[in-house]
């Protein structure tokens, strides 16, 4: 585990702060010397910030898993870290239920601040800002969309991507970057978004009968992801390479979150200045999702813990996430292309010192509405299926889409290969069983069957489709 920090030495401070996080060494940096001028400001106290930084959320709850097992699940004597401090809802509200945080006391110190008609709504767009408990709240927002090249659009012949429909076009295929949900709360909520943006214009379409509609529209996004991961070229730990290699020509379009994203599009340019990379929002495909904060049961520094949290949410922790480097209120150095939770930081004057003049993240209609009742459940068991179905057995469906493409899409083998009848939404849209079970040997007999069926299938449907060629070249 790597640790940094962004103020102070340790032997140089007056107080000392651990925060676990999976922010990248931009945000801590930033964030991080911004806190410190703060605390001394209002404190006179200098600070170290000790950030952890294990990897992503997954590594995050495995370190927190085993910390609290160590020290009984109690966690009176704590673990030693203060602040849990990014990720998704998801991670936090799974970190509440096992008791680990604690009331945040921004609640009753800032009670204006919070409620549906304040600067922190409770919930939007679906998404959870806070839950009722008020043990984590949400710092800034996130979305996650998708991240193209335009001038290897141009070379392909293929028009911008609005929707995540788009990325399942054969001509992508090999031209397509993907990150791998099992290692990102954040990228496997994006493919829950998009198997739920399926099921909902399914429902929209639907004239009464809802169990068959969301039936029929859980097939879909199950579907669409086989076709984008078809035409992946990688499904990669590191949810930052993706608008690297896009902005590089080596992928055409990824799956890649809004800040990471725009820092690419500001940093690859072309010779005349135009973007190599470009990032969008799909049409009714993501929401605004909140990116949490909060303090952990036994945190050896309570109080500072708790003044790091209302930092985050007041005025001048909010201006940092998207500020102009160098502007009242902004980061120092680098831009960190974030969203504030609070609405009342997209005043004219802080866009106009903003990296995002034109944001409007409230009233944009393009946001897809959350519906928990329909996946939220099937969170966990939808970033296995993508495991199982997609990444463990990768080769064979590329091989598969490959022989379907050269044969002019047959559509026997599609039917073949688009089956993903042993995976409905009867048995997997309120989680599966087996897949989310507690015992890691059930999970993987579970997980080891559903890939051994699934890889049967591509072998089939890459030898249907290339007898089907065969036979339109030689004739009956």
């Amino acid at each position: 585990m790597r640790q940094r920090s962004s103020s102070c030495t340790p032997g140089g401070a007056d107080d000392h702060l651990v925060i676990l996080s999976p922010h990248n060494e931009t945000i801590r940096q930033e964030v991080g010397e911004a806190f410190a001028s703060y605390w001394k400001q209002r404190s006179g106290r200098r600070v170290y910030l000790d950030w952890r930084t294990p990897g992503g959320t997954s590594e995050i709850r495995m370190v927190l898993d085993a910390g609290f097992k160590a020290a009984g699940e109690t966690g009176r004597a704590g673990i030693g870290v203060d602040v849990l401090f990014g990720g998704g809802e998801p991670d936090f509200s799974g970190q509440a239920k096992h008791g680990r945080l604690v009331a945040l006391e921004v609640f009753t110190r800032h009670p204006d601040w919070f409620g549906p008609a304040a600067a922190v709504a409770e919930t939007f767009s679906g998404e959870r800002f806070y839950p009722p408990e008020h043990v984590w709240v949400g710092t800034c927002l996130s979305q996650f969309g998708i991240c193209y090249n335009p001038e290897v659009l141009n070379r392909l012949h293929l028009p911008s991507p609005t929707r995540w429909d788009d990325l399942g076009d054969p001509r992508y295929v090999g031209a397509i970057a993907l990150a791998d949900p099992t290692k990102s709360g954040s990228v496997a909520r994006s493919f829950e978004l998009l198997v739920q943006d399926q099921m909902q214009r399914v429902l929209a379409d639907s004239t009464g009968d809802r169990a068959g509609a969301l039936a029929a529209g859980w097939a879909n996004g199950l579907r669409l992801i086989q076709r984008m991961a078809a035409n992946a070229r990688y499904f990669t730990d590191s949810s930052s390479k993706i608008p690297l290699d896009v902005g590089q020509g080596n992928a055409a379009a990824g799956m890649c979150i809004d800040f990471y994203g725009r820092s690419y599009a500001g940093a690859l340019r072309t010779r005349d200045g135009a973007p190599r990379v470009v990032w969008g929002a799909p049409i009714g495909g993501t929401t605004l999702s909140a990116d949490p904060v909060g303090v952990l049961k036994g945190a050896p520094s309570p109080e500072l813990a708790q003044a790091f949290v209302e930092f985050c949410l007041s005025p001048q922790g909010q201006t940092l996430w998207f500020g102009k480097p160098g502007s009242a209120g902004g980061p120092r150095e680098r831009a960190l292309h974030r969203l504030p939770i609070r609405r009342d930081a997209y005043t004219a004057a802080n866009l106009a010192n903003s990296t995002m003049p034109e944001l409007a993240p409230f009233t944009d209609r393009g946001n897809l509405t959350y519906q928990r009742e329909l996946t939220g459940a099937a969170f966990n068991t939808l970033r296995q299926l993508v495991r199982v179905i997609c990444i463990d057995s990768h080769d064979e469906m590329k091989a598969a889409w490959r022989a379907l493409i050269a044969a002019g899409m047959p559509a026997e083998a599609l039917a073949v290969f688009a089956d993903v009848s042993r995976v409905p939404y009867a048995t997997c849209g309120k989680g599966d069983a087996e897949l989310d079970s507690s015992d890691p040997l059930r999970a993987e007999a579970r997980a080891a069957a559903l890939g051994t069926w699934f890889r049967a299938n591509y072998r089939k449907a890459a030898a249907m489709a290339t007898a089907a060629a065969v036979y339109d070249r030689r004739g009956p």
